[in-house]
């Protein structure tokens, strides 16, 4: 994913989280990286296996990570759509 922005990861859920400049754009769950099911990736992903990264989560397409430049792609259109998470409120 090198070359997209900066990325990095945090550990939620029991698993983690990948982020691209602050973006939540992957779930990695189990030794699977998952991708939620977005319209801007609709065309891209319509032969991805599908399946859910923890219970009680929507299902999401699984992103085969061997092939490099199209995950590069993915991400940087989720990436693209994903808004930034609101600051947390200090208590």
């Amino acid at each position: 994913m090198q070359g997209i922005g900066e990325i990095r990861y945090r550990k939620m859920f029991g698993e983690y989280m990948v982020y691209c400049n602050d973006k939540p754009v992957l779930t990695v769950c189990e030794n699977t990286v998952f991708v939620k099911k977005l319209a801007v990736i609709e065309d891209m992903m319509k032969n991805a296996e599908c399946g859910f990264p923890y219970k009680g989560a929507k299902e999401h397409y699984i992103l085969e990570i061997d092939q490099r430049d199209f995950c590069r792609e993915v991400v940087q259109k989720v990436e693209e759509v994903t808004p930034l998470p609101k600051p947390k409120k200090k208590k």
